[in-house]
């Protein structure tokens, strides 16, 4: 048998769903499902464990998230990472900036340290060929919501500037608003993209559990469609490059980002529904943050991403 077959059919085995086709071109267009997982012991382990468990697509982290400063991009690092990528066929491999990074500080020093930080994430990301950077717009502490999105526009301009040229985008993250952080409200990411000189490599992640979390309800057909519009007539849908999709251990309007297994928290199942069947995502990749962890030997990751699968209506031949 040959490698990728074999590769194959462990990835069926591995996440326990029924076998769809090896080639991502021989099934009709759905929306590339994945997650967040973990870079110990390298890069390349990342991929291959979501190979292992049949998904198209991987977030990372390209550096430990709580630490200012990383280990240096070594070419082996790179050259094992996009080996592990071709091998496997995962696609749209994307990551998420550090935790650390406030890019709305009113502090000039944090400020500096988090626009400094942005441009080695960007630098990280299009060393590996990532396609996108997730990022936390910021959060504007003692300041206001109007100074903190301005100082955003300046660190983007400033990012942007000196990262010319690169392929990899810039994705803001629409969050649940929780503290003081900007990005739960449509208007907050319509004003930075409107606002940043060149904003042709800048891009929306919908989180889900953010969304839910900020007011935006997703429950009914027409409360989805009510808030889609809202976002294409603030942002525009083609700026939704990617989405995160995760329960919520919280209500509705909390302003409180806790993500749950899909299905088990406040969400429930039908946004997701709406989502992954929404032909205007068909193609986009979409990423789990959900807990994990495993069940009796099944990872947390396949149950969620079955849940997810057997939601996508068929399409008629």
């Amino acid at each position: 048998m040959s490698p990728s077959l074999l590769l194959y059919f462990n990835k069926c085995i591995a996440s326990r769903y029924p076998i769809y086709p090896l080639l991502n071109e021989e099934r009709s267009p759905m929306p590339l499902l994945g997650a967040h997982m973990s870079i110990a012991g390298g890069y390349y382990k990342a991929v291959r464990a979501a190979a292992d468990l049949g998904m198209d697509c991987v977030q990372i982290f390209t550096k430990n998230n709580n630490q200012w400063k990383g280990k240096p991009l070594l070419d082996s690092d790179i050259k094992a990472f996009k080996d592990a990528i071709e091998e496997t066929g995962i696609q749209a491999p994307c990551s998420h900036d550090s935790y650390l990074i406030n890019l709305a500080s009113p502090k000039d020093e944090l400020w500096e340290k988090s626009t400094d930080a942005m441009i080695i994430e960007l630098e990280r990301a299009e060393a590996l060929g990532l396609i996108g950077v997730v990022m936390h717009p910021g959060s504007f502490v003692e300041s206001s919501e109007e100074k903190g999105l301005e100082r955003i526009v300046k660190a983007l301009n400033q990012v942007i500037r000196k990262t010319k040229g690169f392929d990899v985008e810039i994705w803001l993250e629409a969050t649940a608003g929780q503290g003081t952080n900007l990005g739960h409200r449509f208007e907050h990411l319509q004003y930075i993209i409107e606002n940043v000189k060149d904003s042709s490599r800048l891009g929306v992640c919908i989180d889900t559990c953010h969304i839910f979390a900020a007011g935006y309800a997703l429950d009914t057909k027409k409360q989805y469609e009510k808030t889609m519009d809202e976002f294409d007539d603030l942002v525009g849908i083609d700026r939704i490059k990617s989405f995160h999709l995760n329960d919520s251990k919280k209500e509705f309007g909390s302003r409180v980002d806790r993500h749950e297994q899909i299905g088990d928290g406040f969400l429930g199942l039908k946004p997701f529904k709406h989502i992954l069947n929404d032909p205007r995502f068909k193609d986009l990749p979409m990423y789990m943050e959900t807990p994990k962890g495993e069940t009796d030997g099944v990872a947390w990751d396949s149950v969620n991403l079955n849940k997810l699968r057997k939601m996508i209506k068929k399409t008629k031949k």
